[in-house]
């Protein structure tokens, strides 16, 4: 069962982002030799006759690229729980052939699971949405969205096309963000241990905020969405539940602790959804839609994920995950 945690963390995965600043060991590049072995497997799918997500990792071999691929998935669950792969030349190929390469990588990290209702393996991150609504998943509008963790292990985020302007995407560490609240508002410690609602899961769920379960804490979190699910299940937010969300807000916003980021056409950044919030900042889109802004998003089950307490209930994606 999970405890409250009333010590600070230490770690890798207690970064701040402001220590950061000049190191990129976090960035990760695809070499020559590892292009050409993924040109080789989108070849070696479209001999077989396969499309996406019609095929398994056996059908895209990338013997050479695996071993990086094993070390950024470590990176993930043991170290500071996000890494950046780039340089895959997207301009090159059709979006036919980047959901083949994008789905491929990660058969080869885990068990890639749906994104919605439909069962969609691939999420098109792209201005679509009415803003107007507030049942609109956030990241189909070109407003800010903020920090937030996704209901699977790892998010895989695939830069297509950048924005005209704007778009910087963000990570901030959870376990920063707990040692600010340890630190400023101890107060409220509990109640984020304490099963709240949220919304746009494809069957009702109550989760805290935080587990702390064998050694390692966990996050969920995307406020809008836990006021969504409160106002859905007829259960209004209380005042210190408020408070405790302010504080929330309050601590994940200090910018010494974020680490921003353009993510550059070719970028794929990977992230642990229990260790690391994600968000992004406004964008202005471009009149033409060839030139809008695009990514691709991919969820994961991972092979070493953590265990989780019984109280704070893993997510796979939505029910229904789709065998590759």
């Amino acid at each position: 069962m999970s405890i409250i945690l009333k010590q600070p963390l230490t770690g890798p995965a207690t970064w701040r982002g402001a220590d950061l600043v000049n190191d990129t060991s976090w960035i990760k590049h695809l070499s020559a030799d590892m292009i050409a072995e993924l040109d080789a497997a989108l070849a070696e799918v479209k001999r077989r006759g396969l499309s996406f997500p019609n095929f398994s990792a056996d059908d895209f071999p990338i013997q050479t690229l695996k071993p990086l691929l094993d070390a950024i998935s470590e990176e993930l669950e043991n170290g500071r729980g996000f890494s950046l792969l780039r340089g895959l030349p997207v301009e090159r190929y059709s979006d036919d052939e980047i959901h083949i390469i994008n789905y491929g990588i990660g058969l080869h990290m885990g068990e890639p699971v749906r994104q919605n209702a439909k069962g969609d393996l691939l999420g098109l991150v792209q201005h679509v949405g009415d803003v107007t609504k507030k049942e609109t998943r956030v990241y189909q509008t070109n407003l800010y969205l903020p920090y937030h963790s996704d209901p699977s292990d790892v998010v895989g985020l695939l830069c297509v096309r950048k924005a005209k302007q704007g778009g910087v995407s963000s990570l901030i560490s959870v376990g920063a963000i707990y040692n600010e609240l340890l630190k400023n508002s101890p107060e409220y410690l509990g109640l984020y241990y304490r099963p709240m609602f949220y919304a746009h899961l494809d069957q009702d769920l109550r989760s805290p905020l935080f587990s702390y379960h064998a050694g390692k804490l966990s996050c969920r979190y995307l406020r809008q969405y836990i006021e969504l699910g409160h106002e859905q299940n007829n259960r209004p937010l209380s005042q210190v539940e408020v408070e405790a969300l302010d504080a929330f807000d309050a601590a994940m916003q200090k910018p010494e602790l974020r680490l921003d980021m353009m993510l550059e056409p070719g970028d794929l950044q990977f992230a642990n959804n229990y260790a690391v919030l994600h968000s992004r900042n406004a964008f202005e889109d471009f009149e033409e839609e060839d030139k809008r802004r695009k990514m691709y998003r991919l969820w994961l089950k991972m092979p070493n994920a953590r265990a989780l307490s019984p109280e704070f209930p893993g997510r796979s994606g939505f029910s229904g995950v789709a065998a590759g």
